[in-house]
């Protein structure tokens, strides 16, 4: 009789147990992440510094950009009226790739066209280099983050690899290939992630500095025309 009543309670304590649903964790982004390994770390600085010279290049670009409307009319009156000191000033308070240009130009005033467009196009070639600066490196992010996720996804299929070689039981275990294969799809994720990122943040910024080189260009040839009109 006893036997009977401690086989029935272990049947209803299983049938509780299996009529229970089991609660799975939820995988979030840094449960992910800490998956990667070591390479998810080098993939977190590159993002890191991606941004930063997306945020430092906007701001660059943003003053590049900045440029009082009335500026090429003050130039001009300064210059027809003699007043040459005046002008130099203004342009170096204004304190913009334009007004460097032009600062330029006006310190070659009285001299042939030809060498007052080339000193012009030298100080331009040089706030073009300045504002370019870094998109290398971006570009560079770009194209090696994936890179270095797959090499992610190498090294994790090497490690499933050799555990399963380690385990000389016969009976492969999922336990076996689940650390190798995480790392093996997480680094995958997090390179194409970062070099999405960094690809368009790399085409924009390279737009915006495009925008900046016609406007100097813009400027340019206004300089020039007002140095051929006549006072």
């Amino acid at each position: 009789m006893n036997l009977m009543l401690i086989l029935q309670a272990a049947t209803n304590v299983a049938t509780t147990a299996a009529e229970t649903p089991v609660v799975q964790e939820k995988m979030n982004l840094w449960t992910m992440a800490t998956y990667g390994g070591p390479i998810m770390i080098v993939l977190a600085l590159m993002l890191a510094f991606a941004v930063y010279m997306l945020v430092e290049r906007l701001v660059t670009l943003k003053t590049a950009l900045k440029e009082d409307s009335s500026f090429m009319n003050r130039i001009k009156d300064y210059i027809y009226d003699g007043k040459v000191e005046a002008a130099v000033k203004l342009c170096r308070e204004s304190n913009t790739p334009t007004s460097r240009m032009v600062e330029k130009g006006i310190s070659r005033l009285g001299r042939p066209m030809s060498d007052v467009l080339v000193a012009i196009e030298n100080v331009g070639n040089l706030e073009i280099a300045n504002l370019e600066k870094g998109l290398v490196i971006m570009a560079s992010i770009s194209g090696g983050a994936p890179m270095i996720g797959f090499l992610g996804t190498v090294t994790g299929m090497v490690t499933t690899f050799y555990n399963m070689s380690l385990n000389n039981s016969g009976t492969i275990q999922l336990s076996d290939l689940s650390v190798g294969m995480y790392q093996a799809m997480v680094t995958t994720i997090g390179g194409l992630i970062v070099g999405i990122l960094a690809y368009f943040a790399y085409n924009y910024l390279v737009s915006k500095v495009d925008s900046v080189v016609r406007k100097l260009e813009a400027r340019t040839m206004e300089f020039l025309d007002l140095l051929n009109e006549p006072a």
